[in-house]
């Protein structure tokens, strides 16, 4: 596939987790996807991307990810983005507190035949908990 190819794709994941449409991961993910730096609990393939992103827009309704700088190369594509939330649900084991947060992050994902395959990425996961106040 295209490194165009894979850009649409991964552009079409953000916006499944931005409309809360994560059934659509099924086909945008590769059933023995690897996340080399998932959330704790997560597990392999489309099922776990669906289970991580169905926990954050059920602790943070309007989860947005919204993506500051794409570059693309072959099977890969990175990028660096923001994303931000309201805390309106249990988030780790923390009730609701109502603040927002807006952190940032990178990730690159190896694509197969225009579906992420690996996955390697960061985001400031304790900015997360202190503009919260859990931290």
């Amino acid at each position: 596939m295209s490194t165009e190819a894979n850009i649409v794709s991964q552009e079409a994941f953000g916006f499944a987790v931005n409309g809360g449409d994560l059934d659509a991961l099924d086909a945008l993910v590769t059933a023995d996807s690897v996340d080399h730096d998932p959330a704790p609990g997560q597990g392999p393939g489309p099922a776990g991307f669906k289970d991580l992103f169905g926990e954050l827009r059920a602790a943070f309704p309007d989860l947005r990810i919204a993506v500051d700088h794409l570059t693309a190369s072959g099977d890969d594509v990175a990028f660096a983005y923001t994303v931000s939330g309201t805390h309106r649900g249990d988030f780790q084991g923390h009730s609701a507190t109502d603040r927002r947060f807006s952190v940032r992050g990178v990730q690159i994902g190896r694509f197969v035949d225009a579906k992420l395959a690996e996955r390697w990425g960061s985001s400031d996961q304790l900015g997360i908990l202190t503009r919260l106040g859990l931290a």
